[in-house]
This record gives C-alpha cells, structure tokens and sequence, in this order.
C-alpha cells in the first residue's frame, strides 16, 4: 500500500473512530439532563448550563480528531 493511500484511509479511521465517542457522549448527557429537568424543572437552568458545558468539552475530542485526520492527509 502507498504511504498516500495509507495515510487517508488512517484519516478516515481517525475520523470515524473520534467521532463515535463524542457522539455517544454527548447523546447521554442530553437523556440525563432532560430526565433532570422533567424531575426538577426548577434547575433547568443549572443542568441547562452544565450540560452545555459538557457538551462543549465532548466536542473537542472530535475536534481533536478532525485536526489529526487533516494532519494525516496534508502531511502523511
């Protein structure tokens, strides 16, 4: 196999293997906080902010994973 060829089908793992954790996370962490707010509608606005929050440090490994699939194809 070419280092070329390699190196995209690398990226595309990286993409597809880095996007699954985010998503599964995130996906349960929105469940428990909408079963939070239905609980306690009073705190919407407590689980509201740390759910974004933790939505947003979910996401960064995807990001992560985006940066390194662009690494592995501009420079692989």
């Amino acid at each position: 196999m070419e280092p070329e060829t390699a190196a995209k089908l690398a990226a595309g793992i990286a993409m597809g293997v880095g996007a699954i954790g985010p998503g599964l996370g995130i996906g349960i962490a929105v469940r428990g906080a909408m079963e939070a707010i239905g609980r306690n509608p009073e705190a919407a606005n407590d689980v509201r902010n740390t759910l974004i929050i933790g939505a947003g440090l979910a996401e960064a490994i995807a990001i992560y994973s985006l940066l390194t699939a662009i690494l592995l194809i501009f420079l692989g």
